[in-house]
């Protein structure tokens, strides 16, 4: 079974791709071959490993097994990049590994692995898997199940790409190259192991894959690689929302988010991730808010610092939000009953492709509900400050004025509010943005029905609340701040708002 593939997959007999000893049978030219390069030579040294993922390799080796480092940490390394993670490859099984380390567990079930723990660093730790031709599969080919065994050279086939099957030991200081992973490197290609369309049918995420590495590596994709593409890009359809998910957000982090994106389009497998993107790109503004939303971020990865899932899908997400909102405000509802049915609307179009986790979606909407009180300014800006999620929804308003969705003077304003002191803020609440009235002068608050009796400190505290709700863009009720909406405050336990957010207004 796996001798015929091999013969499928690079031809010759199924001695030599089986990898046979010389004296029974002649080394194959057309199928694997095993070349070995010293690591110091080619770049990689051993203080750029993981300390971690070294002593992986030395207690599995010292136990008698072999044990490498694999995939990105050696790609990356070899590219002089820094990697993200470390990985290893054994040929111990996921019991006798668990059995090596004081800390370890297996996890899985269509791939069982073993996460090794240090402290606080995990290496993935996984056993060498077999070629199998009778795996378990779905109806388009997608595998299932596979934790059957094998070789470090049918591992090396199984991965996908050239550049991903290398395998670094740190202790001997060896590169091992079964498929001309390091020429690839060096001629920065993308080349999937085996037959493409075969490889995409097993799994559909390697597409979603061969995008990021592209884009993030700036490798030029073999032509036979991305032949496929086109035409099985409806696979993705059939895999779980949550591996998906998965995917979408190692893309989004990668720090070529932007260019990731574009590709996704321009090969048509946004349809099976983000299908609302072309409808997004279609809305005025809509390209080039994810323009500035998506470069802001990669400068952020690029820099080091922490991105917030929540905070990315919201940006995707947010032109075709804004637009149903401002649709709905036209046609007589008010603003944040009709933000909040946008925002259902969306997300429950979106979630039919890619079920974005509840935590990210909860972030989503307090950041796209924080944006009418920030559009708002005035004298309900502090109690804006402390939203738990105010950092996040003025920075989601900065992006908006850099996109030129929103006026300048408004980020400036909000800017020198977070920024200033208690006797600047009260300034700044005396001139709010767009406020075309003298600073000095004050305008009569509107009285409600049914209000109460002596209420001299009830207007002034009114006043300091919520000045003149119903104009500069709110589009709400006579007298009502946007968070005054019972729609709006948040429950008490669920996380988001102040306890003054929860107070019924006076």
């Amino acid at each position: 079974m796996v001798f015929a593939f091999f013969k499928r997959l690079f031809g010759g007999s199924p001695a030599e791709a089986a990898g046979a000893p010389a004296a029974a049978a002649p080394a194959a030219s057309s199928g694997p071959k095993l070349r070995t390069y010293k690591g110091s030579e080619l770049g990689i040294h051993r203080e750029q490993i993981s300390q971690a993922a070294i002593r992986t390799c030395e207690i599995l080796q010292r136990a008698g097994f072999k044990a490498y480092v694999v995939g990105g940490g050696v790609r990356d390394s070899l590219l002089g990049l820094t990697p993200k993670d470390f990985d290893v490859a054994t040929d111990a099984t996921p019991e006798q590994v668990q059995a090596s380390f004081r800390r370890a567990r297996i996890i899985g079930r269509r791939f069982k692995i073993v996460h090794v723990m240090f402290g606080r660093e995990t290496i993935e730790t996984s056993t060498f898997r077999a070629l199998q031709n009778d795996a378990e599969t779905d109806e388009h080919g997608r595998v299932l199940r596979d934790n059957v065994f094998g070789t470090q050279q049918e591992d090396a086939l199984r991965r996908d790409f050239t550049v991903n099957a290398l395998y670094y030991d740190p202790i001997a200081d060896q590169v091992q190259d079964w498929l001309g992973g390091v020429a690839d490197l060096k001629a920065r290609t993308l080349r999937m192991i085996g037959d493409p369309a075969t490889r995409y049918r097993e799994d559909p995420v390697r597409m979603l894959r061969t995008v990021r590495f592209a884009a993030k590596l700036d490798f030029h994709v073999d032509p036979a690689t991305l032949a496929p593409i086109a035409e099985l890009a409806e696979l993705l359809e059939n895999v779980p929302s949550a591996r998906l998910f998965d995917e979408m957000l190692k893309l989004l982090e990668s720090g070529h988010a932007l260019a990731c994106v574009r590709r996704l389009r321009a090969e048509g497998l946004h349809h099976g991730v983000l299908p609302l993107l072309d409808v997004i790109v279609e809305q005025p503004d809509g390209e080039r808010f994810i323009e500035v939303a998506l470069a802001n971020t990669d400068a952020r990865v690029r820099a080091g610092k922490s991105v917030s899932p929540g905070f990315l899908f919201a940006t995707l997400l947010w032109q075709l939000v804004s637009v149903r909102w401002r649709a709905r405000q036209a046609a007589g509802e008010h603003s944040i009953p009709a933000l909040m049915e946008a925002m259902d609307s969306v997300l429950d179009e979106q979630a039919s492709k890619l079920a974005i986790q509840r935590r990210y979606i909860a972030d989503m909407r307090d950041i796209w509900g924080l944006q009418p009180r920030l559009e708002k300014g005035g004298r309900g800006a502090a109690r804006a400050l402390e939203h738990l999620r105010f950092r996040a929804g003025y920075d989601f308003l900065l992006l908006r004025v850099e996109a030129g969705e929103l006026p300048e003077e408004l980020g400036r304003w909000w800017t020198e509010f977070v920024d200033g002191d208690s006797g600047t803020r009260e300034q700044l609440l005396d001139a709010r943005p767009g406020d075309a009235r003298p600073a000095a002068t004050k305008r009569r608050r509107r009285r409600r029905s049914g209000a109460r009796k002596g209420a001299g400190e009830g207007d002034a505290a009114g006043d300091a609340g919520g000045e003149g709700g119903g104009d500069g863009g709110d589009g709400g009720t006579v007298g009502r701040e946007p968070d005054d909406d019972p729609r709006w405050r948040e429950i008490p336990g669920q996380g988001g708002g102040s306890p003054r957010d929860r107070d019924p207004p006076a």
